[in-house]
This record gives structure tokens, sequence and C-alpha cells, in this order.
């Protein structure tokens, strides 16, 4: 008989979880009015709100900690990040931000003006907040493919070559900063995008004069799909898969915190010295030297090998494997989910799941309070809430996809927690039909709302 899978990984530490009462978690998520956001870290038997920043490192990458080197300028860390950025994505220039927006801040500043327009594939919230902020618009260029969730398709990230061609006649190149390429694509449900796609955007871009930006914080979950699923891949390693993806980008953002498996820090890789020094203008003002840039030695040093591990195909593996776990048992229950499944998420399609409810009552942040009562399971809403307003007319916009996401820490829970996560869902799903109203906002921010909303039950 063939030997069961096993994690490629002994646990060394553990830290306690409160098993809270299902009157204790009414009483908070009334209290947090029913952001889930607002509950205190111990309100949460599983915390799957996010995967970022939230993962267990490795015996090397606090073994690296403690060689950190603190230094201002000049620091043996920077070095360290700036050779393993070198070799695993090929960049040759590089600034280090304390996470992804901020290097979606730094970067935008030097590159997106006003009146400009942006598009790229389902942009995610804090990519489209700064483009907005700057009085700029996204347009979302991702293939119709993506807003089936019944549909199997092997690249549900990428990009509408037409769709895209279409913003690059209709607007001037000067009008265009750039294409922005998410990878995977987390708005739409962590789906990847082909290396074949992003070869194809890289040639029509170059053809219109328009630069290529990889949103990168998922991109080695996205090399092992392109191993899975793409013909001409399936015997190359991770890393010569990862080689090539960037090579078809000008420049990238990255949040280390997820494929980084780091608690803190990001990125961004240039291969233009004009715009790392345009950039660099922006990284002093907003987060430090060049050779820090908001982060300290000690985590540059963890993240130089969290790099290289998360570009390993067993720990990939070991990761998406338990994720296709937990969608395999709700999907046989019945569940509405995302297919295929993401690679760093399931996400539980709220519309199929809550047919009844009018799209005004926020269908995924209505299931997301559910599951929370039910099991102490903390996902997030991406959908209504999470797509803000209109900035121009300032109504609601209503996406085609309103989704509920349970983002799995990297190397944190077992597999029994996913039991525990699946029957939580299971249940709320077996009395939907009782769920006869969800909420309504009665506080929210002017741009990325959905941090610090404030609802009511309607």
């Amino acid at each position: 008989m063939e030997l069961p899978y096993s994690e490629p990984y002994k646990i060394k530490m553990v830290e306690p979880i409160y098993p809270s009462t299902r009157e204790e978690r009414v009483k908070w998520i009334t209290a947090a009015k029913f952001n889930l956001f607002n509950l205190k870290s111990n309100q949460v038997l599983i915390d799957l709100l996010t995967d970022s920043g939230t993962g267990a490192m490795s015996d090397r990458q606090w073994a690296a900690i403690m060689m950190g080197d603190e230094s201002y300028a000049g620091a043996s860390s920077y070095y360290n990040l700036k050779e393993a950025i070198k070799n695993i994505i090929g960049f040759d220039y590089f600034l280090p931000t304390h996470q992804g927006r901020a290097a979606e801040n730094v970067l935008f500043s030097a590159m997106v003006k006003e009146g400009q327009v942006v598009p790229g594939n389902s942009h995610f919230d804090t990519t489209k907040g700064h483009i907005e902020f700057r009085k700029a618009h996204a347009i979302d260029c991702t293939i119709d493919e993506a807003f089936n969730t019944t549909l199997e398709h092997p690249f549900k990230g990428n990009v509408d070559l037409n769709k895209l061609e279409k913003v690059y006649k209709e607007y001037p190149k000067e009008k265009i900063p750039f294409v922005i390429i998410t990878i995977t694509c987390n708005s739409s449900g962590g789906q990847p995008v082909s290396i074949e796609n992003m070869k194809a955007v890289s040639e029509l871009s170059k053809k219109y004069g328009i630069k290529v930006i990889y949103d990168s914080a998922r991109f080695a979950e996205n090399a092992y799909f392109i191993k899975l699923r793409e013909k001409g891949y399936e015997n190359k390693t991770i890393k010569e898969i990862v080689k090539e993806m960037f090579s078809y980008a000008d420049a990238m953002t990255m949040s280390s915190k997820k494929d980084g498996i780091v608690n803190i820090g990001g990125f961004i890789g240039m291969r233009d010295e004009e715009l790392f020094k345009q950039a660099s203008f922006y990284n002093i003002i907003f987060e430090g030297y060049i050779t820090y840039g908001g982060m300290a030695g000690r985590d540059m040093n963890a993240l130089a090998v969290g790099l290289d591990e998360a570009t390993e195909f067993v720990y990939l593996q070991s990761r998406i494997e338990q994720i296709a776990y937990l969608g395999k048992k709700l999907k046989d229950a019945g569940v509405p989910l995302q297919q295929p499944f993401g690679g760093h998420a399931i996400f539980v399609d709220a519309k199929r799941f809550l047919p009844n409810l009018p799209k005004e009552h926020f269908l995924a942040q209505t299931l997301a309070v559910e599951l929370y009562i039910e099991a102490g399971v903390r996902g997030v809403e991406i959908g209504a809430i999470l797509a803000d307003r209109d900035p121009d007319t300032r109504e609601n916009r209503f996406p085609d996809l309103e989704l509920l996401r349970l983002a799995i820490p990297r190397r944190v829970y077992t597999y029994k927690h996913m039991d525990v996560v699946a029957q939580g869902l299971i249940n709320v799903f077996e009395r939907r039909n009782e769920i006869l109203s969800g909420y309504r906002i009665v506080k929210e921010a002017p741009l990325m709302r959905h941090f610090t909303v404030e609802l009511e039950k309607i």
C-alpha cells in the first residue's frame, strides 16, 4: 500500500487558542459592529482573515534573524536580500519597504498621475486604492471565465488581451503608466496567470510602449500552478519558472508577508536604473533610507531565506494541497466555491450560497459573520464592501464576484483545523434558508472602507 502524505516539517513550538462559546461570539461580533477586522485575536479560534504576515517561519529563518545587521546604511542584510532577489527573481535594482502597500505607494508615486488609467487583472483593494487616491482609474481586463465560479479553467487570473488592447487603443500611452498583473490574482479567487498570457501581455504592451508591472505577493504559488497545469513546464523547477515569469515584467511590487513567508516586509524590483532613482526619492520620504526602507536588518535576512524556501516544490505542494483538502470537503458537501481552488485560500461564492438575499445586504459579509458565530472561524469579505464606492458617482460598486475568502496561513494549521472550518461552513450551508437578512453600512471611510467599516443588522 502507498504511504499516506505528510507535511514536510515538524512542529517545534505551539501557541494556545481559546475555544469560545457561541454566546461569547455573538456578543463579540456585535460589539465589533459586525466587522471581523475589529475582533481581538483571542476571540478567534481559527484565523483565516488573511495569509499576510501570519505564517510560521522556519528554523533557518529564525537563525537568519539572529544574524541581522541593523546598520542604518549598507547593512549586510540588505546585500543578502539583494542577492536573493537577483538570483531568484532576476531584478538588478530593488528597494525594501515595510510591506506590499508601501511598495505600491512608493512605485505609484513615481509613476501614476491624475487622470491616468491603469489596466490589469482584477486589481486588489490596496492597488486600486493607491490608483484612485492619485485620481487615476483602474480598468479590469480579466478574462470572463474568471467570473463563472462553476467553470473549471486552469488560469482564471489571465488578462483578456482584447480588453487590454481596447484600453491601449482608447487612451494615448501617456495616459497609461503601466499594466499591472496580479500573480496569483487574489480578487478572482487566488487564480493563477499562465506564462503564455504573461508573454502575450508583454509583447502587446511593448507594441504600445507600455510598461508591465507584477503584483507579486503570491508569485511562488503562481509558479506551482504553471508547473502543474501549463504544457512544457512540468519538468522545470519552480525557480526556473519564476525566472521566466519575471523576465516578462519591467518592475514588480511585493508583499513579502505572503510568499516571502515573513511577518513583515515588502520590496520593489526594477530593471530600469532611472525608475530606481525616481522611486528611491519616494522611498526615502515614505519608508527610510534605500538600504533598509522600513525593514529591520533581521527581517531582511529572514526574507532572503523565505524567498528561497517558498520557491521549492515540496513546500508549495504541502501548502496548496492543504487548501485543496479543505476545498474538496466543502465541494463534496455542495458548498458553492470558486473552482478550481485557489493557491492561498478557498473562496466561497456568496451569491450562490445566499441566493435569496439582495446584493444590498452585502452577502459575503453576511456569510463571514455567520461562519464566525457558528465556529469561531474568521474569514474576510471579497465583495461589495471591499469594492468600495465609485470614485466619480460615489455609488456602491457591486462586483461580479461576491466571495468569502478563507485564507490559510503558511505552515500554521493542521488538517484537523481544516476539518473544523469545513464542518462549520457546512453547518451554515445546511441552515442557509434561515438567514433572512444581511447588513447595512452605518459608518465608512472614503477609501478602503472594509478595514474600518461599521455595520448593523437589517
